[in-house]
């Protein structure tokens, strides 16, 4: 229940699927219709569902998350309009509160099928997964995941204002140039999608013209956020987001109870169904005062209490797995980061995607700890002697690191300390066209 005299804007029926409720949409669009206002000042309580409308279940088996249908995502709560806010404006949403259902206190996190969504590590982690977990006030553990329990960072995926028409067309115009022009043997954006297009209360020619030109909310993108999974802007938080048509249509879901920095297998946070309470404010001429045209934001001061001398941190560099030696890539800089690490894990029992699972939802510290670029620094190049000695160069190596809460374990995982003997269980599986990982003994890759 929302706090006494706040007032509810948005709820959230479990009985009906939530493509046939008006209060959520699942593409961005200038015409779908507000379901509700939200006055400049006001603070609110919103009902969201879990970014697949409920597709994902709480059982020990991940044919749902194998299976799931991604044109349906992401079901998002909204649009609400703003009166009074403005093209150019910026609006200001400070998160008071964010909770999961008293009466669903579980959440899940799933890898992706490679031939389904994939994810970071998909050539290395091609089958899906899933673990569960069970919320304890602001602490998760997992049947799937055992000896783990850790404070989350409660947060919203998603939130953002609406495109204005000339926005979107743009959004469409460079993905839609990318796709057409990219080499990379792999879905590198996704265009718009007439399939499971949920346009809120739009009907007729807007529900037309939204599976026509609506975008797909799976992307962030530089005018308006969306989609950025900062696990940071948590309770207390405060984000300035760009307004681009009039009443700001403000829309926010992809709630998670947790994630690591980067939620590296897709849907690596623990995705949640919740409520958010949030105060919406309107700063005028927002994006010329404050010289941005992307989200800013401060985040608040409730978040697990880490020491710094708590964290084991992993370095990661832009080498792969084959050997193969990259420029500067911070891509794969930070999957050898994440590769390590698992293979650090793996060392107490936990298989490759117990590992995999675990710090895409775990609060890590990701860090871009060197990515200095120096292309020329002589008219005869980088050879010539009098460049031989230079400090704080480091092409063609970038450096990534990851720290990992040590505390997240209840036991010792420090370098150096003794390996227990303990059951580490399983992850949830497939049923059907899947090996048993259960008996594999050795990894799925080494590097």
């Amino acid at each position: 229940m929302p706090p006494s005299g706040i007032r509810k804007v948005n709820k959230a029926d479990f009985n009906t699927p939530a493509s046939q409720q008006s209060c959520f949409h699942n593409r961005w669009h200038p015409d779908i219709p507000s379901v509700g206002t939200i006055e400049d000042g006001e603070v609110v309580n919103i009902e969201c569902v879990d970014w697949t409308g409920g597709q994902i279940k709480n059982n020990d088996d991940a044919d749902d998350v194998k299976d799931v249908d991604l044109t349906q995502i992401h079901y998002l709560s909204g649009p609400f309009e703003v009166p009074g806010a403005e093209p150019g404006d910026m609006l200001v949403v400070e998160i008071v509160d964010l909770q999961p259902f008293p009466d669903q206190l579980w959440g899940y996190t799933g890898v992706f099928d490679a031939n389904n969504g994939g994810g970071f590590l998909d050539e290395i982690y091609p089958h899906a997964a899933k673990a569960i977990w069970d919320f304890e006030g602001i602490y998760a553990t997992s049947r799937h995941v055992p000896h783990v329990r850790f404070p989350g960072i409660v947060h919203p995926g998603q939130l953002g204002c609406a495109p204005s028409a000339e926005v979107l067309a743009e959004w469409n115009k460079r993905e839609t140039e990318l796709i057409k022009t990219t080499d990379l043997q792999r879905v590198v954006a996704l265009p718009p999608d007439p399939e499971h297009t949920h346009p809120g209360g739009g009907e007729g020619e807007i529900k037309k013209k939204v599976q026509e030109e609506g975008a797909r909310t799976i992307p962030c993108r530089p005018e308006h956020g969306g989609n950025c999974d900062i696990k940071n802007l948590s309770k207390g938080s405060r984000v300035w987001l760009p307004v681009h048509v009039d009443g700001a249509k403000f829309s926010v879901g992809d709630l998670h109870f947790s994630q690591s920095d980067a939620e590296i297998s897709f849907c690596g946070a623990i995705e949640i169904a919740g409520t958010i309470t949030l105060k919406a404010s309107v700063m005028k001429n927002g994006m010329k005062e404050l010289s941005s045209p992307s989200p800013i934001y401060i985040a608040g001061s409730v978040e697990p209490q880490y020491s710094p001398g708590r964290f084991i941190t992993f370095e990661g560099f832009s080498v792969d797995e084959t050997g193969k030696q990259h420029y500067m890539d911070a891509t794969v800089s930070y999957r050898q980061t994440v590769l390590r690490c698992i293979a650090y894990l793996k060392r107490y029992g936990y298989d490759d995607y117990q590992c995999y699972l675990l710090l895409s939802c775990v609060p890590v510290q990701a860090h871009i700890a060197g990515i200095v670029d120096v292309r020329k620094l002589h008219p005869e190049g980088l050879h010539a002697e009098s460049n031989a000695n230079i400090f704080g160069l480091q092409i063609p190596n970038c450096c990534t690191t990851l720290g990992l809460p040590m505390d997240a374990f209840d036991f010792d995982i420090s370098p150096g300390a003794s390996i227990p003997r303990l059951n580490m269980g399983q992850c949830a599986y497939p049923s059907k066209s899947q090996p048993d990982m259960s008996t594999r003994t050795e990894p799925l890759k080494e590097y």
